[in-house]
């Protein structure tokens, strides 16, 4: 069964090299000018936005104060703790599973300046990464703090205080996100942390208070738990995992749970205050009362992230944001100021490294000819503890939000050859389907390589397939994902799948 969604079928054809060419040299302006495309940030949307620029045959730049390329991301955010989450990760097999595996360690320790010293030399070999892809594609790298002083100039300020003007025919802000305050915590990225302190602890907490059990908190909190740290998770919410299906986050609730974790849901932070070497968190209901005091080493303040829009100079060309500090673009990337554009953690949607790549490349299209498309549908979340969640697409409770009748079609990875053959089988494939065209609407994993797995599911939203079109792909044996491929064979037509 072939399945095309129509906004795909309506997308224009890649440029051909003629075309590209034809456009390098199409003038922007009658007068001449520097840059064509100045990027403001280096982060995954503004290094992937300079590159696609330069790509295309458009003269760019990128402008990053930072000092190292890769944004948030790369160095304190995604690469960084990932490291972290893999290597911690290995040492709680080898301590806890090793020797019900038939292998046999005399002793397993944990040295943290060497796991501290690799996460460093990975980030260091990626952001060199990216200068390399610049200085091959010739995008202009600015080291320094950009800001606005017209829709054709940017004033670029280096560390050392010196200043240097870029002309452009467009701007691009992509500068990105900064981790939220709360109030009365006050950040001194010791005791009391951000995502960025967490990353960087020079010894494991006794014990720790994670505020927040989004994706920052549960990730980290999962590192130091497995490094040893007694850490406990507090939430507003009655549910862990914002945007998560409630079904998974109920099942990876109590996953992590059995790891260790402690949950202190439907719970309000009041403040926090230093005694001696110690944190106390004041806490109390949602709903007020039950005033208590946790006491922590260290806290970890993980309640999400806001742009970073602040002294841009977005006033001398007359923008605004929200009461967010988000810009508003219309469904081209385009801000209120026809030549200047944003993408990323700065305008609406998820805070996501790879949704600001895509919004990447797509604003650098729709300066060409207007062609860039997003499909916001097709977005996928992962959340890399382990077992890892991912998700795409409809959650069950958005899906009867809407009022579609849909189909739900689930297998376990305990049923699965390849995860019982590794051990490793904690999780479901969940899928979610239109109970009329069987149209794929939506798809869950918690399980081992969840994040890998998701993109079949992400591909199959994009193209439109039906979960019986997937249930008809051969998936090769034994592999885990075919556990995705038995979730949707019990999705169409309420079937069953082979296994269970």
């Amino acid at each position: 069964m072939l399945r095309v969604s129509l906004s795909k079928a309506l997308r224009p054809a890649p440029f051909s090299r003629a075309v590209t060419s034809a456009l390098a040299r199409r003038p922007f302006a009658s007068a001449p000018e520097e840059h064509d495309v100045v990027v403001i940030g280096g982060g995954p949307g503004g290094y992937v936005a300079a590159i696609k620029a330069a790509q295309l045959g458009l003269k760019a730049a990128c402008v990053e104060k930072r000092g190292s390329l890769g944004g948030t991301c790369l160095n304190v955010g995604c690469i960084p703790s990932k490291a972290l989450l893999h290597n911690s990760h290995l040492y709680h097999v080898a301590k806890h599973e090793f020797a019900g595996r038939g292998i046999d360690v005399p002793s397993v320790s944990i040295n943290l300046p060497k796991l501290m010293e690799n996460k460093a030399s990975v980030v260091k070999g990626l952001t060199g990464g990216i200068e390399m892809l610049f200085k091959k594609n010739k995008v202009t790298y600015a080291k320094g703090h950009g800001k606005i002083v017209s829709p054709t100039e940017i004033v670029v300020e280096a560390a050392d205080g010196t200043t240097q003007t870029l002309k452009t025919k467009h701007i691009i802000i992509a500068t990105g996100s900064e981790p939220s305050s709360f109030p009365n915590i006050p950040i001194d990225e010791q005791k009391i942390v951000t995502s960025t302190g967490a990353l960087s602890l020079p010894e494991v907490p006794g014990k720790m208070i994670v505020i927040g059990a989004g994706v920052i908190g549960l990730e980290l909190g999962s590192v130091w738990s497995r490094l040893g740290s007694e850490v406990s998770v507090v939430e507003y919410q009655g549910a862990i995992g914002a945007g998560m299906d409630g079904q998974m986050a109920k099942e990876f609730h109590k996953m992590l749970k059995k790891q260790g974790l402690n949950f202190e849901l439907n719970t309000k932070v009041l403040g926090t205050e230093l005694v001696g070497d110690k944190v106390h968190v004041k806490v109390e209901d949602s709903k007020g009362g039950n005033q208590r005091t946790l006491e922590a080493d260290t806290v970890l303040v993980a309640i999400g992230r806001k742009p970073y829009t602040d002294n841009l100079g977005l006033e001398n060309i007359g923008l605004t944001t929200d009461n967010r500090g988000r810009i508003q673009v219309d469904s081209h990337l385009r801000t209120a100021v026809a030549n200047v554009w944003a993408i990323g953690d700065v305008i609406v949607g998820p805070m996501l490294a790879h949704k600001a790549e895509e919004e990447g490349i797509a604003a650098v299209e729709n300066i060409i000819n207007g062609a860039g498309h997003v499909n916001y549908d097709a977005i996928p979340s992962v959340i890399y503890t382990h077992p890892e969640v991912a998700w795409v697409g409809l959650t069950e409770e958005q899906v009867k939000e809407k009022g579609i009748e849909y189909n739900v079609g689930s297998f376990p990875f305990i049923a699965n050859s390849r995860a019982k053959t590794n051990g490793d089988f904690q999780g479901l494939v969940k899928i979610i389907s239109d109970k009329n065209s069987d149209r794929m609407l939506g798809a869950h994993i918690i399980g081992p390589n969840a994040g890998e797995m998701i993109s079949e599911a992400t591909l199959a939203i994009e193209y439109g397939a039906s979960s019986e079109d997937v249930a008809r792909t051969c998936h090769a044996h034994p592999t885990l994902s075919e556990a995705f491929k038995e979730a949707c064979m019990a999705a169409y037509g309420n079937k069953k799948p082979i296994h269970m």
